[in-house]
């Protein structure tokens, strides 16, 4: 099977992405297909030994609309690919076309309707209000300013069905041919010594409003996708690749993985990477949302796009194209946009329908104004006929839905959260339980130094010494702990230890001793002689209680300070110094700074908060009780995480996972909701529904705000376009008349027609606002 996304050309309201969908579900070899009118894209899963790209586009273009084989969408697409300009300059001459063709109609049009009404505007021109100088006028602007509404009658024609382009086109040329007959054969249509009314106004001003609205709609659509564009624009366009010793200037897309790449202040980074040479601080923003730069030396990992602060450096090219972390976040976004909610089954239900719902109900009320209204019966059928095709909407259906999740899922990328579809932003407000990985997610992932205790009459930095001595040989994570926070000493850290000993460390900086006879003892420790001096060398141990148990020593006395650092969810590493005990050190993998923050942010919510940990039950409370989390599941093999979640859903809970390594890829999976850290693995990643690039557990409560905003607007867009038909087609079919004497002005009918649809896309870029 092969999952492709293809630019789909010719759509313009619900019903077409009912046809088209209709179309391709039911071709051979087509396991699912989603249209998006917003993006204006199709999404189709087929097998290729079935049916072949050439085939789907035939299958589309047999249903009236121009699906773009040659054109599939690419992620790692750049801006100056001649697809990319050739989409932009299809996009920009569509607008400029608009834009003629609304200036010269919306001055015919005026004209029309002075002529239209010489008892309102005596100071025109009598020629304007000659019939004959009206059909002249009206004409162009009914075949060349509304010349992209015949489409719809080419559907009606030769395809048998019918879209918004279909109702727009029959109730504008009935207005017009109806005007047209009247003026060329005037006898033939008295009635009395009453000359017949005219509608040339009615056909221009619907199609010049109808076009205006159109025209809005594309301008807002375009401020829509802005988030997209902003990606894809980030991708820079040559690199410095090192070749023979020499630097030369190549285009991106000539990189190979392995090129080894200089980057100087001030330069995009042009692929991901590893620095081979130098440091720099690096500005990752557009990629995590984090406003800071980052440090980065060598053998750190580089995000191809990111910008270069201050350093020079040279990198290794590791991935390049679409395997690129921006490529993988473009085609993520894509993905978002283009798929489809829940919600909008109901509109699409209803879409599909609606349009040759509409004819019936427009032939019915001419059928009933023709027999039974009042005289001239004719002109009152055909004026309540156009207002009736005119009023109905189709386009806010369809846009509903799509434009708020365009938007909102383009915005949120720009904050560092990517969403991979649609269902998960409509389910993320029902969220009542969020499970936590502890390591890597509400910890930091990797053991830090946190306690110095100094015994007797010794200080903190004296301990702290000799166990950087006895450690510096060793490349077990608990040592690496000790020897990073000694190495950070020096520098401004926020390190959790640093106000403890900042003045001791001050007073006297970390020298180690000279270290001999170095043995690491396999689960207990590591022992080795410190030379102190030229003259003096003593023997010395770091280790747990089965070190000290081995040595024979009696901790009794430290007995209860040891023990509640270990109550604490800490290893603790006692230090032994000629026989004589020294002091501990406790290391632990503590919270992040945000842990205990989100953890009541989402109490306030009313979510339940778990946390979910291999750890044994005393550590795992320990650090629960550290962020505030009540709930806790410990000693939880890797294999079983997805059935701790599957426990909470059986319970009746909408569950989120929050993990970031394989082993949380199965419970992200099982999650109704599966978020990922951004600096996790790749198959987390993969496995998950949001990732957070940035790993900032802030953006946990941010998602579940999003997806309630986004609801309210797609709820908000909803229930007007259903309201506006609902309410304005039985106006516009003469049901007031009876008892108010009020018909709906075909004119009036095509306003409110074009207004429903940029009403609907301008309520869902208030989500942009609210995101900034």
């Amino acid at each position: 099977m092969e999952n492709k996304t293809y630019p789909v050309q010719g759509m313009h309201c619900a019903s077409c992405v009912a046809v088209i969908e209709k179309a391709l579900s039911k071709t051979a070899g087509v396991h699912s297909a989603t249209v998006n009118i917003a993006t204006e894209s199709a999404r189709i899963e087929f097998d290729p030994h079935i049916i072949s790209e050439s085939s789907l586009a035939e299958r589309v273009r047999s249903v009236g609309y121009r699906l773009e084989i040659s054109s599939e969408k690419k992620s790692d697409m750049d801006m100056s690919s001649p697809q990319h300009n050739h989409m932009n300059m299809e996009r920009e001459d569509e607008i400029m076309k608009m834009k003629l063709k609304l200036i010269i109609g919306g001055i015919l049009a005026s004209f029309i309707f002075f002529g239209s009404f010489p008892e309102w505007f005596s100071f025109m021109p009598a020629i304007l209000a000659d019939r004959w100088m009206l059909l002249v006028l009206t004409t162009p602007v009914q075949f060349w300013v509304g010349s992209q509404f015949y489409s719809g009658l080419k559907l009606l024609i030769r395809y048998r069905t019918a879209d918004m382009n279909t109702l727009v086109a029959v109730g504008t040329l009935a207005a017009y041919f109806y005007s047209a007959a009247v003026t060329m054969f005037p006898l033939y249509f008295m009635q009395g010594r009453l000359a017949p009314a005219i509608y040339f106004d009615t056909s221009a001003i619907i199609i010049v409003l109808i076009l205006l609205g159109k025209y809005f709609e594309v301008l807002m659509k375009g401020r829509a996708s802005e988030a997209i564009k902003k990606l894809i624009g980030l991708q820079p366009q040559t690199a410095n690749i090192l070749r023979d010793g020499k630097e030369i200037e190549v285009p991106v897309r000539d990189v190979q993985v392995g090129d080894a790449i200089v980057v100087r202040p001030g330069e995009k980074i042009p692929v991901d990477g590893k620095i081979l040479e130098g440091e720099s601080e690096i500005d990752e923003s557009m990629i995590t949302g984090e406003s800071m730069p980052v440090h980065k030396k060598v053998g750190g990992a580089v995000i191809g796009s990111t910008i270069n602060k201050f350093g020079a450096f040279t990198f290794k090219a590791t991935k390049i194209g679409k395997d690129t972390v921006l490529s993988h976040i473009i085609k993520m976004v894509e993905d978002a946009q283009g798929s489809k909610a829940p919600i909008q089954r109901l509109a699409d239900v209803v879409s599909s329908y609606f349009v040759p719902a509409v004819f019936v109900i427009a032939i019915i009320t001419f059928v009933v104004w023709f027999f039974f209204g009042p005289i001239p019966s004719f002109t009152f059928a055909l004026v309540n006929f156009v207002a009736v095709l005119i009023i109905a909407c189709p386009c806010a259906l369809g846009l509903a839905t799509p434009m708020a999740i365009m938007v909102a899922s383009g915005n949120a990328a720009g904050k560092g959260i990517l969403v991979k579809d649609a269902a998960s932003l409509e389910i993320a407000n029902k969220i009542n339980a969020v499970i936590l990985d502890k390591t890597g997610t509400l910890t930091r992932g990797k053991p830090q130094l946190t306690d110095i205790v100094a015994f007797g009459n010794g200080n903190r930095n004296e301990v702290l010494n000799f166990a950087v001595s006895l450690e510096q040989r060793s490349e077990h994570p608990l040592a690496q702990a000790v020897l990073q926070y000694a190495a950070s000493i020096d520098q401004k850290s926020s390190h959790p230890l640093d106000k403890a000993i900042a003045d001791e460390a001050k007073k006297e900086s970390i020298e180690p001793y000279a270290l001999e006879e170095f043995k690491a003892i396999p689960g207990k420790g590591l022992r080795g002689i410190l030379r102190i001096d030229s003259a003096s060398r003593v023997e010395a141990y770091v280790g747990n209680r089965a070190l000290v148990a081995d040595i024979g020593l009696d901790i009794s006395a430290y007995e209860d300070d040891i023990r509640e650092l270990e109550n604490e969810g800490k290893t603790v590493m006692v230090l032994i110094v000629g026989k004589e005990v020294k002091g501990a050190l406790a290391i632990a993998d503590v919270l992040k700074e945000e842990s205990i923050e989100v953890v009541r942010a989402l109490k306030a919510r009313d979510i339940e908060v778990w946390m979910l940990t291999g750890d044994n039950d005393r550590t795992a409370r320990a650090i629960a009780k550290q962020s505030g989390i009540d709930n806790v599941m410990s000693e939880v093999l890797p294999d079983k995480k997805s059935e701790k979640v599957r426990e909470l859903q059986e319970q009746g809970k909408i569950v989120a996972m929050v993990g970031d390594g394989i082993n949380d890829a199965p419970a992200l999976t099982q999650a109704h909701i599966g978020i990922a850290m951004g600096e996790g693995t790749d198959i987390a990643m993969e496995s998950a529904n949001v990732t957070l690039m940035r790993g900032d557990l802030r953006l946990i409560p941010e998602i579940i705000a999003l997806s309630k905003r986004t609801m309210v607007v797609i709820k908000q867009n909803l229930f007007w376009a259903f309201f506006y038909n609902i309410a304005f087609i039985p106006v516009a079919a003469g049901a007031l008349y009876p008892f108010f004497g009020v018909l709906l002005n075909p004119i009036f009918a095509g306003a409110a027609m074009a207004f429903s649809s940029v009403s609907v896309v301008g309520n869902s870029l208030r989500l942009k606002a609210k995101m900034l």
